[in-house]
């Protein structure tokens, strides 16, 4: 009886110890603006959301509202560029590929279209050049009729060139692509595969799948269904320059070269109406950048997701939530960012 009755004490005592733990991390912040700001803008974002605040080694706000929690699934969109930019700098890492490789050299069908001067740099950019409208819908159909995404980038390779590569930035889905297709062709393993067991499962993102139900080819640009809490796994991953959870899974170099700025302003064409003003690096979107190097990443989805990383101030925020994304709420995240940043001061010079 005595031995119960200590066993429930210590157990008593370590959930104690626990919340204690956990107390000051959350009460040296006063949230309450972020709450209201949140709130007012819950119709705007989304009635259904989850927002997350990382900082440090802790997750420091964490608000639910509506129908959303941080372990609801929904797609990504464009988010998931970030993660497919990510396992390319892996095999970067792990020497079986450069950014500057051809990508031809991977894929022949390139030097069948002479376009064999597009490297895999230009893909993680948008700057192959290659013909793209930009019309969502009209993608979204194309996409439909083929049957592979091998398929998908060999009809990339046939199409015209809009403009010489490197010169010409535009947002779209061809370039990420392409990258995805490279790595299947060096990993001999399926995308979709390839990314859960090299990214996705060491960072214990169990609910985050590029795998298609729905018809058509995986999707490395666009693909992806997550939920906030495994998101922002990743997050903290490059938050911590690679390290997650004391394992290194992306090296310091790979995430340092994931913050450079890929292109000048006056070589945007076409970027989404939510990242107007904005420069790229590899899979994200420099919000503010300081000699070509960004401070502050983003990469937004349609749904309306925004996952954001400030290195300045050390911190990594997170809306999660499907709800179309607009020019307004490009706004409005930046409007909660200000919000965060009177609570977290900067540590840049």
């Amino acid at each position: 009886m005595s031995y119960k009755v200590n066993s429930i004490c210590m157990k008593v005592i370590s959930v104690a110890v626990f919340l204690l733990f956990f107390q000051p991390v959350f009460s040296q912040y006063d949230w309450s603006p972020l709450d209201k700001e949140l709130e007012a803008k819950q119709k705007l974002l989304g009635q259904d959301m989850v927002a997350m605040i990382w900082k440090g080694d802790s997750l420091v706000y964490k608000k639910e509202m509506g129908q959303f929690n941080s372990k609801t699934q929904a797609p990504i969109a464009s988010c998931s560029k970030w993660l497919t930019a990510a396992l390319v700098m892996q095999f970067v890492d792990e020497g079986k590929l450069s950014l500057d490789d051809k990508v031809a050299k991977y894929i022949p069908e390139f030097d069948k279209y002479f376009k064999g001067y597009i490297t895999i740099r230009h893909c993680l950019s948008h700057m192959t050049g290659i013909e793209d409208d930009g019309k969502l819908v009209k993608r979204l159909l194309e996409r439909r009729k083929f049957a592979s995404l091998e398929e998908e980038v060999n009809g990339f390779a046939a199409r015209e060139i809009r403009a010489n590569t490197g010169t010409d930035f535009w947002y779209g889905n061809i370039g990420l692509n392409i990258a995805g297709r490279v790595l299947e062709v060096v990993s001999k393993r399926k995308f979709d595969v390839l990314i859960r067991t090299k990214l996705l499962y060491p960072l214990g993102m169990r609910k985050t799948t590029f795998t298609n139900l729905d018809g058509g080819p995986v999707n490395p640009s666009g693909g992806a269904k997550s939920t906030a809490e495994d998101y922002m796994k990743f997050l903290v991953m490059l938050l911590n320059k690679g390290k997650y959870n004391g394992v290194q899974i992306l090296s310091e170099n790979s995430v340092n070269e994931m913050m450079k700025v890929q292109n000048k302003p006056e070589q945007i064409k076409y970027a989404p109406k939510s990242a107007a003003g904005f420069n790229y690096t590899s899979g994200s979107w420099a919000i503010e950048e300081k000699n070509g190097v960004a401070t502050v990443l983003a990469s937004p989805g349609l749904f309306g997701t925004w996952p954001m990383i400030d290195y300045c101030r050390g911190y990594a925020y997170l809306v999660f939530v499907k709800n179309l994304l607009g020019e307004e709420r490009a706004d409005a995240h930046l409007q909660i960012k200000k919000v965060i940043d009177e609570q977290i001061t900067s540590s840049c010079k």
